[in-house]
């Protein structure tokens, strides 16, 4: 998910979707140790997507 996008979303859905994508995260990252991933660059763009919306977040809570 692109920032543009990010910061179009209202703060609810953010936080809505950041736990959608902190859960599947885990799962990922689950399924990769037990068995590997046919492609493994999803952990990391789930982890940047993660990042982005955690900034995003903290930014909006400090604009307040």
């Amino acid at each position: 998910m692109k920032y543009n996008e990010i910061k179009k979303l209202s703060t609810t859905d953010l936080v809505e979707k950041l736990a959608e994508l902190k859960t599947g995260y885990t799962n990922l990252t689950i399924t990769h140790s037990l068995s590997p991933l046919e492609n493994p660059l999803e952990i990391r763009a789930a982890r940047k997507t993660i990042a982005r919306m955690s900034t995003e977040l903290s930014t909006r809570s400090t604009e307040e």
